[in-house]
């Protein structure tokens, strides 16, 4: 699937909702399995990915009804869960995989988990290694490092965990198998990672403790069933945070959308460049707090993003270097080598990509470094089937001179599915 994007003459104005966050998604279906009694989920994401994890929790057995973004979930307790009769099929969703190892690592039955060509590259013995110190049986091709992965559950331990990342994935993993595991369980982290988790786990009942960098909880705790609202996805807001920002004579309103500190360097970025950014009708839900962002058309600055920023916006650097494109100066992105192990090697992809439509940026070991601002010109590029690398050609697609054809853009629909219908309704 190819979608064209044409150069936007008259600015993006109007409200948009951004679809529901993947991430807190993710985790209210998963929690809402593993809770006793009927959890609700509104504003939910309906993209390829979260309708993964669904389908995974119906295999183990969880009766969960799906419409739109409405969900409900017919939680039994952890030992709801059910030795599944078919392989678990994670899709492209690299959460679904490490988050879902966790809750099975505990359970006593045997389960196989696959995804597609894109997850079978992706790491999991940052997952695997600790779950199996806990006492879990693990294995799989490259000695439990890839999909498939078989495993098979039973009596674990808590451990006292030390992560060489910053990855909310290993940290929601470990926490998990340590609410079924004898004894606590801690995980510290060299910086803090998002902490979905952590929030939901307590809105969900469940006793978390943090001290620092560390975060642990007791093994033996049960989840109460939750009514959830998921407020719109800031990895998503993203996209249109830059296109308000760089696009002329633009003002977009960003109705819902979460601003939980461990996700919101983007707009951090976006304030240290000089954007006109405003947050309004800041509340909280769920424990998230929720803020709708104005950004109009912004004078920009180049900057150095590095440093503890990073795991805050670690998905949104394929954007940020389009903003950057337009930015008067030099902006140089560092500490960013988990970009490697993503959907893509993203650091090489928006680098070639970005290349293509005359951007002035190369490569490095651990980021890149953007020259601006550059007038980008029309051409073909791909998304290689990451949806962050296509919505970002796609934004950059709207002030190119000329057409710019994005190729796999089939894979947008994984995190957001009406993505070009609400470019196409700010214009």
């Amino acid at each position: 699937m190819n979608n064209k994007v044409e150069k936007v003459t008259g600015g993006l104005n109007g409200t948009i909702k951004v679809p529901g966050d993947k991430s807190i998604s993710h985790r209210a279906v998963m929690f809402g399995a593993i809770a006793n009694g009927t959890t609700t989920i509104e504003g939910f994401l309906p993209g390829d990915d979260c309708l993964s994890t669904i389908d995974c929790f119906q295999k183990l057995g969880v009766q969960i009804e799906a419409s739109g973004d409405k969900v409900k979930v017919d939680g039994k307790g952890w030992s709801g869960l059910v030795e599944p009769t078919e392989i678990l099929d994670v899709g492209n969703s690299g959460t679904t995989t490490r988050l879902m190892l966790g809750i099975l690592a505990t359970r006593p039955f045997h389960s196989v988990v696959i995804g597609d060509a894109s997850i079978a590259k992706r790491p999991m013995s940052r997952v695997t290694e600790p779950l199996r110190q806990m006492g879990a049986t693990i294995d799989g091709r490259n000695n439990g490092d890839l999909t498939p992965l078989s495993i098979r559950g039973g009596h674990t331990s808590g451990i006292d965990f030390t992560s060489k990342v910053a990855s909310a994935q290993v940290k929601s993993s470990i926490l998990l198998a340590g609410l079924q595991s004898e004894g606590v369980t801690s995980v510290t982290e060299p910086h803090l990672s998002r902490d979905h988790t952590e929030r939901m786990l307590q809105a969900f009942g469940v006793d978390v403790q943090r001290e620092g960098l560390t975060v642990s909880v007791k093994g033996g705790q049960e989840l109460t069933s939750q009514h959830i609202v998921v407020p719109g996805d800031i990895s998503s807001a993203a996209f249109f945070l830059v296109a308000g920002a760089i696009v002329p004579s633009s003002r977009i309103v960003l109705e819902n959308v979460g601003v939980n500190p461990t996700r919101t360097g983007i707009i951090d970025v976006l304030q240290q460049m000089g954007a006109n950014l405003e947050l309004m009708n800041e509340r909280e839900t769920n424990g998230e707090p929720v803020a709708d962002l104005v950004i109009s058309t912004s004078e920009l600055q180049g900057c150095e993003i590095d440093g503890d920023i990073i795991p805050r916006l670690i998905d949104e650097i394929p954007v940020i270097a389009v903003l950057a494109t337009q930015a008067q100066g030099k902006t140089v992105i560092r500490d960013a080598e988990e970009l490697k192990v993503k959907e893509t090697n993203r650091i090489d992809t928006v680098v070639s990509e970005l290349k293509k439509l005359g951007a002035k940026i190369e490569a490095t070991d651990d980021g890149m470094i953007i020259e601006g601002p550059v007038q980008l010109q029309g051409n073909t590029v791909n998304s290689h089937g990451d949806h962050r690398i296509g919505m970002a050609m796609a934004i950059a697609g709207c002030i190119a001179n000329g057409n710019v054809t994005v190729e796999n853009s089939g894979a947008i629909a994984v995190s957001y599915p009406n993505f070009f219908e609400h470019i196409n309704n700010l214009k």
